[in-house]
């Protein structure tokens, strides 16, 4: 086990490394749709590639969900296969908000840095289809944005 403090020296140096190994700027939060962003995560048991829908509004919410989930079968045939839809995500805190992402199957930890090369070539790859899927499909989606 280790410190609080090892802990989060251990979790910053994994996104440092991550970032050094692959220098771009990616588009997360830039998506000009608010409440609507691509995160990497990664914990002690996993590393995912997430987009969260969560704006203010309940309603707002459930209407960019509705859209994404209207491009379910071109996403998972075209850029991400093992995508999950969740419209109902709890996060720890409690809030409801809708999640789509791609979880890494193999075994990770970020407290173990044998798992690291693993998760980064995972992010890197789904990322990228992320992003690929979201230009190809921003207008559309938009068209939910009111």
């Amino acid at each position: 086990m280790f410190s609080k403090d090892e802990a989060a020296v251990l979790r910053k140096h994994f996104w440092t490394s991550y970032g050094k190994s692959f220098p771009r700027k990616w588009l997360l939060y830039n998506t000009k749709i608010k409440g609507f962003g691509f995160k990497f995560y990664a914990d002690n048991k996993t590393a995912m590639v997430v987009l969260d829908i969560e704006p203010n509004s309940e309603t707002k919410r459930e209407l960019l969900y509705q859209q994404v989930a209207a491009l379910k079968t071109v996403t998972e045939e075209t850029y991400l296969p093992e995508v999950i839809f969740d419209e109902n995500h709890r996060l720890d805190s409690g809030k409801i908000i809708s999640r789509i992402y791609v979880q890494l199957d193999e075994k990770f930890s970020i407290y173990n840095k044998n798992t690291w090369g693993v998760a980064f070539d995972f992010f890197n790859k789904n990322m990228t289809q992320f992003e690929l899927w979201f230009y190809e499909f921003e207008d559309f989606i938009k068209q939910a944005d009111i």
